[in-house]
């Protein structure tokens, strides 16, 4: 059966860092694009980043500019996204998921929603 458990959450001061890990099991994420999304309170869910099955593509939501970055490790069956100077607007429960690869799929733009999730992780950025 295929999971996605993250961890890595927590309270952090604003202008700190963290980074948060997506494990899978059940499945290798070789051939799976893995998606980085958050939901803040009383707002929707928005997509956050995206990195292809291969690693050779990521994607960014511009309000980020430049301070998160996704990678993966694929020996590891793991997919990482690095905040740094992160903001307390950045508040949100974070979600990894995972969608079979197709061509495109993480290549110039995000995508709006995947087909398998995390149950995800709790970041607070609050002095």
């Amino acid at each position: 059966q295929l999971q996605l458990v993250e961890s890595g959450g927590g309270l952090v001061q604003p202008g700190g860092s963290l980074r948060l890990s997506c494990a899978a099991s059940g499945f290798t994420l070789d051939y799976y694009g893995i998606g980085w999304f958050r939901q803040a309170p009383g707002k929707e869910r928005e997509a956050v980043s995206c990195i292809n099955a291969n690693g050779a593509s990521t994607v960014y939501a511009d309000s980020l500019m430049g301070r998160f970055a996704i990678s993966r490790d694929n020996a590891k069956n793991t997919v990482y996204l690095q905040m740094n100077s992160l903001k307390p607007e950045d508040t949100a429960v974070y979600y990894c998921a995972a969608e079979r690869t197709r061509p495109g799929l993480c290549v110039g733009s995000l995508v709006p929603s995947m087909t398998s999730w995390g149950k995800g992780t709790l970041v607070t950025v609050s002095s």
